[in-house]
């Protein structure tokens, strides 16, 4: 009896050093400086002990005291979330080349025409700072085909409508199992951006699409200025719709927490009164999503694999961070960006700080 008594005592004081060690390991703030352009997504990489950065039109490679140790600075177009997948070693991040308010002054090639990307960055080969993207093969693209149509589809609805579902592009990306099921083998997905108009009905969803992994790096090309590469999957594995209500913007940032199980959802908060305007939303991956019709889109009588409706939309709550970068790190920890500019060099920053879930949705996350 004492000796199992012991080694029980033996698993709890390991878990909590593990814990205490995680903690420990990890530090509390990141400070990284990109250029113009402001954060737009954080990956960890727990192996190599690397940051990763979107800057808008910059990827960074950091060490966890926020050295810069590679850099890829010149990007076509609006480079936005993402995330590290250590199976393959990459980063998945999305990217828009649009001609819209969005790709102003990133995007001058895309006049009259616009397509999305997602872009997948071989972390191990950035190994310099100042590398350029065109021609690299440590930046390759695949281009997102069904955000692409939705975007460009015009004059439905018996109005001058357009962009299906209020597309304006892609942004959250995230892996995690599928939709329904518990563990398993992981997927991409692709979160729309949706456009925030309040006067339409069929922008109060957001879209996930989910992706295999190996098959969109058979897609994979380099990127070469001034052009645009249509290679991509026809059709995305799966088409998920999450009942939110209104957004700015659409997901500007997905994350999958394993430890969990919980989607996490971060937007610019929607103007709507009818509704709640949370600035993030969670929702368990495990729960399975209910084929049904889209509330408010007449026009697609589709019966879709939703999550959440108009009785009980996604759960969600008010945090400041998140729509610039959310990356969780296990042990109930997670990274977030908190964007500034410093006012000395007038260089944007993130300083990423560590923060603790809670669980409780009125103080939802804890900075450590």
């Amino acid at each position: 009896m004492k000796r199992i008594a012991l080694i029980a005592l033996m698993i709890v004081a390991g878990t909590v050093a593990a814990h205490s060690q995680t903690k420990q390991s990890l530090p509390e703030e990141i400070y990284v400086e990109g250029g113009k352009n402001h954060v737009q997504g954080i990956a960890y990489d727990s192996a190599a002990g690397n940051m990763y950065f979107s800057f808008t039109t910059s990827f960074i490679k950091t060490d966890m005291n926020g050295k810069v140790i590679g850099s890829i600075d010149r990007i076509q177009g609006h480079l936005g979330a993402m995330t590290f997948n250590p199976s393959d070693r990459k980063v998945y991040a999305s990217l828009e080349c649009k001609d819209d308010v969005i790709g102003a002054g990133l995007s001058s090639f895309a006049k009259g025409k616009s397509m999305f990307y997602i872009a997948i960055i071989d972390v191990d080969k950035v190994t310099e700072t100042g590398m350029d993207s065109e021609n690299n093969d440590a930046f390759k693209i695949v281009c997102v085909r069904e955000a692409t149509r939705d975007y460009h589809i015009t004059g439905f609805a018996d109005k001058d409508y357009e962009h299906f579902y209020g597309c304006s592009g892609i942004d959250g990306v995230t892996i995690a199992p599928k939709l329904g099921k518990k563990g398993g083998k992981n997927y991409l997905y692709v979160a729309y951006g949706i456009y925030g108009d309040i006067y339409r009905n069929d922008n109060n969803h957001q879209v996930l699409l989910r992706y295999d992994i190996g098959k969109l790096n058979e897609y994979a090309g380099k990127v070469k200025f001034g052009d645009f590469y249509g290679e991509g999957p026809a059709k995305p594995l799966s088409k998920y719709f999450a009942y939110t209500g209104n957004t700015n913007w659409g997901v500007q940032n997905l994350a999958y927490d394993a430890e969990t199980g919980k989607m996490f959802m971060a937007v610019y908060k929607g103007r709507k009164s009818i509704f709640k305007n949370y600035d993030m939303f969670v929702f368990d991956v495990a729960a399975k999503p209910v084929k049904r019709s889209l509330a408010g889109v007449l026009y697609d009588k589709t019966k879709h694999e939703v999550i959440g409706s108009q009785d009980k939309p996604v759960e969600g709550f008010y945090f400041k961070y998140g729509a610039t970068g959310i990356c969780p790190v296990g042990n109930g920890l997670f990274y977030f960006a908190e964007p500034g500019k410093n006012a000395e060099t007038g260089r944007q920053y993130s300083r990423t700080h560590l923060y603790r879930w809670t669980g409780n949705f009125e103080k939802p996350f804890e900075r450590l």
